[in-house]
């Protein structure tokens, strides 16, 4: 377990590459307009926090695998070369209905609908998977080794699986002859993405097309995709995409007033939700947006903290092992709160101030649990407690960040 971690924290760094050179090749193109500052932040800061959080519930998984495997496998399937080619297709098409059915049913339609909220395309919206949608795929993963193939075959071929995906998703590369007939090309997957009428609920394979073709839900790429929600969310603040549309849920059951039609709400369609319930929450939940000018300095400031997550994240990966319960909660808040801050940043917000405060406290507990010093906790959080009260270092603050007189 020790040595996928370590593998999966090496990932991480080629994401980046990939990205840095999906981006080059697009400014070199002209074709910058493919990737805009807000969304690639908002998308990155999604991803961060899906890979910290699996790390807690990866090993559950993967221990799940072989439980099941081990007392309810009905077949003892043999590890020959045929039977991988056995495994990625039956892989590939239990993914189809996992992707189809959190299209179809609400309930998973709230867990996937992030993945679908960038109105950009491009390597960084691979990245915008929750927790919670990694949780359900899993539970579909399960029917894998209750067939009876080897958890060490699964986890190997769902790497695979995982990263195939990822370069699926790019305006960069065109169309690719006779391969567009078999694969899920990336002209394949941009009308998955698409709001575009003809284009939606289209396309839900992860590697083969023909899967598509098969049960009638194939499109090919004609006009140009426009990419996001028919509704489009137009929020970047990082809980609120999170869980947006399981309030919405939450609010459309207690509209109906009985609990049948809650449950034909949790388990229906997503195009059945009456869509002036996202706006009416919105304006009664979330702060108005302050119109600012996006200074360099904001920039840079909001750029260091999503460095300073990615930088955290490869750590925290690195050397999960090594740590204690103490030490992964701080470190986990810590980059969440960075994560929820950045969100904050975008949106203009002012209670942005607060999430420092917080911060500065979490890393006066970390040192002083390193350092196992007590004093040094009481006197940091009385003198984080001092700047939080003084109305100049508020001020200082947001002439900062906001460029505020």
């Amino acid at each position: 377990m020790d040595q996928k971690l370590n593998l999966v924290a090496f990932i991480i760094p080629a994401f980046f590459l990939f990205l840095a050179l999906e981006y080059l090749l697009a400014r070199k193109r002209g074709k910058s307009k493919y990737f805009t500052y807000e969304n690639s932040i908002a998308n990155i800061s999604i991803g961060i926090a899906e890979r910290l959080l699996n790390l807690l519930i990866t090993g559950s998984f993967y221990s799940l695998f072989y439980y099941i495997y081990q007392h309810y496998a009905l077949f003892n399937i043999p590890n020959r070369w045929p039977i991988w080619i056995a495994l990625l297709l039956t892989t590939d098409l239990i993914w189809y209905w996992y992707h189809r059915l959190g299209h179809e049913i609400n309930v998973m339609w709230g867990a996937h609908i992030v993945h679908h909220h960038s109105e950009d395309f491009n390597y960084t919206v691979s990245a915008r998977i929750t927790t919670l949608q990694a949780v359900i795929r899993n539970l579909f993963w399960c029917i894998l080794p209750f067939i009876g193939f080897h958890p060490a075959m699964v986890i190997a071929i769902l790497v695979v699986h995982g990263t195939y995906s990822f370069f699926t998703h790019t305006q960069l590369i065109g169309k690719l002859g006779f391969l567009e007939y078999i694969l899920i090309t990336p002209s394949h997957h941009r009308v998955h993405h698409a709001s575009n009428e003809k284009y939606l609920n289209k396309n839900y394979g992860d590697i083969f097309i023909f899967w598509d073709k098969l049960f009638g839900t194939f499109q090919k790429e004609e006009e140009e995709p426009v990419y996001g929600l028919t509704h489009p969310l137009k929020r970047h603040s990082f809980l609120w995409q999170h869980f947006h549309y399981y309030f919405e849920l939450a609010e459309a059951c207690r509209r109906s007033g009985s609990i049948v039609k809650s449950l034909r709400i949790i388990f229906g369609k997503p195009e059945d939700i009456d869509q002036t319930i996202r706006e009416d929450l919105e304006n009664a939940l979330l702060p108005p947006r302050i119109n600012f000018r996006s200074t360099f300095r904001f920039k840079v400031y909001l750029n260091l903290q999503l460095l300073a997550s990615i930088l955290g994240l490869f750590s925290f990966t690195l050397f999960f092992f090594e740590l204690d319960v103490v030490e992964c909660t701080l470190i986990i808040a810590l980059i969440l709160i960075t994560l929820i801050n950045c969100g904050a940043l975008l949106e203009q917000q002012q209670w942005i101030y607060f999430l420092e405060i917080a911060r500065l406290l979490i890393a006066c507990s970390y040192i002083s649990y390193l350092s196992e010093s007590f004093g040094f906790f009481c006197i940091g959080t009385i003198g984080v407690l001092v700047i939080a009260t003084m109305n100049s270092f508020e001020r200082m603050y947001f002439r900062f960040v906001y460029d505020e007189q």
